[in-house]
């Protein structure tokens, strides 16, 4: 299927959210969505997923999504745009990170209630509608719009990050991915495909995407995780990273690990000034 009429384009919306209160940066706050994009369209995120069904009804304005902007934030200063999934109804993250956020320039996004038990199709326009909302309300680097998660959040961001591409640059993986062929690990066991993308879509992320695929030596999804790696590499995937903390089990790891996420997804992309972005391929 061709997509090429339907890549995303992002189109400043001035009333795209409704905060409970003023968002204060620094502080948390929670917000409602107004609109879901074109690319958040059932029949699209089915073609872009060749799934066997079109997801069901879903309705962005009744959602509720925690934003954390850095206390620093100027308007005439590009900030990064970091989409978390996750894998309970709370969306919040482990408290040190919020510096190395803040640090990085990167406004959160997440949605509550887009937790594994969630069907999977809501939890990824969830992400998406955030992704697009976000950009009409601040001065957003399209360069460094990133999906992230933890655990069955993470293989969520895993398949948004490729399915779409042209809207997310970059997917931070912490402790679970999805594949779109079986894959088999170093414990023998075969992960079977979760999905299958657009072949256009997929060009983009294998050619312009980044993606980091984190894990930990006693991770029970550390097989998966590195098998699914190896074929990223061998299928093509320009800048994949793989990394495995040491001592690390099925948890959020700290900070710095983070840190070296968000620099690797970075990588190549100076810190950009106002009105000097480079133009968006056609």
């Amino acid at each position: 299927m061709i997509f090429r009429a339907l890549l995303y384009i992002s189109i400043a919306s001035a009333a795209a959210a409704q905060p409970a209160k003023p968002i204060k940066p620094g502080e948390w706050s929670q917000i409602t969505l107004k609109e879901s994009p074109p690319p958040s369209d059932g029949a699209q995120l089915k073609a872009r997923m060749h799934a066997s069904e079109i997801p069901g009804p879903y309705d962005v304005t009744r959602e509720t999504f925690s934003v954390l902007v850095p206390k620093g934030y100027r308007k005439d200063t590009p900030y990064g745009l970091f989409v978390w999934v996750s894998p309970s109804a709370n969306a919040g993250i482990p408290k040190e990170w919020e510096q190395v956020l803040a640090d990085k320039k990167m406004i959160f996004i997440g949605a509550h209630n887009s937790g594994n038990p969630r069907d999977v199709f809501d939890r990824m326009r969830m992400a998406v509608d955030a992704n697009h909302n976000l950009r009409g309300m601040y001065n957003i680097d399209d360069r460094r719009v990133y999906v992230s998660g933890f655990s069955g959040g993470s293989r969520v961001a895993s398949m948004l990050g490729v399915c779409y591409a042209d809207m997310f640059t970059g997917a931070a993986c912490f402790m679970g991915v999805n594949f779109y062929e079986p894959v088999l690990g170093d414990d023998k066991m075969m992960y079977q495909a979760r999905y299958i993308p657009d072949d256009e879509i997929l060009d983009i992320a294998k050619k312009e995407s980044r993606f980091v695929f984190i894990t930990g030596e006693k991770d029970f999804n550390l097989a998966d995780t590195k098998a699914v790696y190896e074929a990223a590499v061998k299928g093509g995937f320009k800048a994949v990273d793989f990394v495995n903390v040491p001592k690390q089990g099925h948890q959020p790891p700290a900070a710095e690990w983070l840190k070296k996420a968000l620099d690797y997804l970075d990588t190549g992309k100076a810190e950009a000034k106002a009105g000097g972005l480079p133009p968006k391929k056609p």
